[in-house]
């Protein structure tokens, strides 16, 4: 645990003060410190103006300069003091405008006065400074304002991070976190260090199923790998996970796939279950981050999202005040490691077998099957062992046939373990 306390330190230190968009340099700096923590992740990159089914990936997009000066020269904004004061992906502009104008461009929340709102604006050209509004009421609309915007787009590439975990299968099991949200700790920050957490503690145990994590730009990422994956990722992941809003001290929240009943639902639901651990579940007309698209018509991968606070349900999401120490603590995302944790050891426990004949297999020569059929000659376990065998197809786990046939858990992976060694499954 100490171990884990200094990492999660360490990514806070570097990660908090970069300026991450869904592209640009503080996305692709943000990739290299989780790679100092996650050696084996591989950096990937894919042109600007790709097609990725209905999108294109847009250009880079870098600032180094953005403030706002009123008529006397004096300072009143400045994204390097926050990098929620700039709107994400503004275009350029020098210009001394009249408070009409410069009001159309300010954004703030008025139900929460303290706060710095979260706005983007990454597909339609525009600009615009944050403030809480609280300061704003403090310009006068006699004065002119001089905003100044350095910023630039430019053909280049938006960038993921992935690394994948061996095991013993090629099977796989899914892990999504994106890291394109500047200065917000429980919506972003949250998920790369939990992902991160999960790699670490992955690489030092014994694995069945192989593990593929990774760290990408929300949506437009999402999409993006989908589009170059998704034939690969339909045939061998067993069951996927959105990470994030995952290091609050709240109770935990389970937001289904748009199926409700994949095998990632079902591993939440049994294990939270299991630990008597409180939480709520959503509805999927409640989604709003990247199970959109892993679970979207056409896609339908096994994607279940298990968070503590869901996004846009605590008076923080989406502002400054959504902060380490006061939303996000060491102790919220180590419980959320412990959780997930036990969501693995669960997978790690539950097979999914495929009869390896065609039609039923000759199960006497191997002592499975009385001999001479005479009636009532069939005994508990050889009707166990034929209908686990006929639900054995290679898309039902050990723990859902255990339910189909009314046979306890542990027996069932008894008898798969004998039809195994047998040759008659594979898992």
């Amino acid at each position: 645990m100490k171990k884990n306390k200094i990492i999660i330190k360490k990514l806070i230190n570097e990660l908090w003060p970069l300026n991450r968009s869904i592209t640009g340099k503080g996305f692709l700096k943000s990739l290299k410190i989780i790679k100092s923590h996650i050696k084996t992740l591989k950096i990937k990159k894919v042109k600007s103006a790709t097609k990725v089914y209905d999108w294109n990936i847009p250009k880079e997009w870098e600032v180094t300069e953005a403030w706002v000066k009123d008529s006397d020269g004096h300072e009143i904004i400045n994204y390097k003091k926050n990098n929620l004061h700039l709107v994400g992906y503004s275009c350029p502009i020098n210009k001394k405008i009249s408070f009409n104008e410069f009001n159309k461009h300010l954004f703030s929340l008025r139900s929460q006065p303290k706060a710095i709102p979260y706005v983007t604006s990454y597909y339609k050209k525009d600009w615009g400074f944050c403030v809480a509004y609280k300061d704003r009421k403090k310009f006068l609309k006699n004065k002119k304002y001089h905003v100044f915007i350095n910023s630039k787009f430019k053909k280049g590439f938006l960038r993921y991070g992935e690394v994948l975990v061996p095991g013993k299968l090629k099977k796989e099991i899914f892990i999504s976190t994106y890291l394109c949200h500047p200065s917000l700790a429980n919506n972003e920050l949250s998920g790369p260090i939990l992902a991160t957490l999960i790699v670490n503690w992955l690489k030092q145990k014994k694995r069945y199923y192989s593990y593929r994590i990774i760290f990408i730009p929300e949506t437009i990422g999402s999409i993006t790998y989908i589009s170059k994956n998704l034939e690969y990722l339909k045939s061998n992941m067993i069951a996927g996970f959105n990470l994030t809003c995952v290091g609050d001290e709240g109770n935990f929240s389970y937001l289904p796939s748009r199926n409700e009943n994949t095998a990632a639902d079902k591993i939440i639901k049994d294990t939270l279950k299991k630990n008597k651990i409180r939480f709520k579940k959503y509805n999927w007309t409640d989604r709003g981050s990247d199970e959109r698209q892993y679970c979207s018509p056409g896609v339908d991968l096994p994607v279940a999202s298990l968070m503590r606070s869901k996004y846009g349900t605590y008076k923080e999401y989406h502002t400054s005040l959504d902060q380490f120490g006061t939303v996000v603590t060491s102790k919220g995302l180590l419980q959320s490691l412990t959780i997930y944790k036990k969501i693995f050891i669960e997978i790690e426990k539950n097979y999914y077998p495929k009869a390896i004949n065609k039609c039923e297999p000759f199960l006497s020569k191997k002592n499975l099957y009385p001999s001479l059929s005479i009636k009532n000659s069939l005994n508990k376990k050889t009707v166990q062992i034929s209908n686990i065998l006929t639900y054995s197809d290679g898309s039902i786990s050990a723990k859902d046939i255990s339910k189909k046939i009314n046979t306890s858990y542990n027996v069932v992976l008894k008898h798969l373990s004998l039809l195994k060694k047998n040759k008659l499954v594979s898992y």
